[in-house]
């Protein structure tokens, strides 16, 4: 399947279980976190079905929350990714520094 349909299922998902709904935002960045959490213990652990799993859950997790806020998660990822398309910098230690952000160390 294609990251289109994935997006336009999920939100099917989560809207047969009463979930988009503005109020539950605040709960649903929760669970954000709560994945975001579990990907990172099983980076640190080296675990890859765990790691998969666990950036998959986040995906899902952001898609609802997007919906709930009445955004199109693929227009928010276009917004971000025009935000970084012609960004400069340089890796340091395996993460990319803006410019002014290398410029300031």
């Amino acid at each position: 399947m294609n990251m289109d349909t994935l997006v336009k299922l999920t939100i099917d998902w989560a809207q047969k279980r009463n979930l988009i709904h503005r109020d539950n935002a605040n709960r649903q960045m929760l669970k954000v976190m709560e994945e975001v959490g579990e990907l990172a213990a099983a980076l640190a652990k080296g675990k890859e079905i765990e790691t998969v799993d666990a950036i998959g859950d986040s995906f899902v997790t952001l898609i609802i929350l997007a919906a709930q806020l009445g955004y199109d998660p693929e227009l928010c990822l276009e917004a971000a990714y025009n935000e970084i398309a012609n960004r400069k910098g340089k890796t340091v230690n395996g993460v990319f520094l803006k410019n002014d952000d290398y410029e300031r160390r």
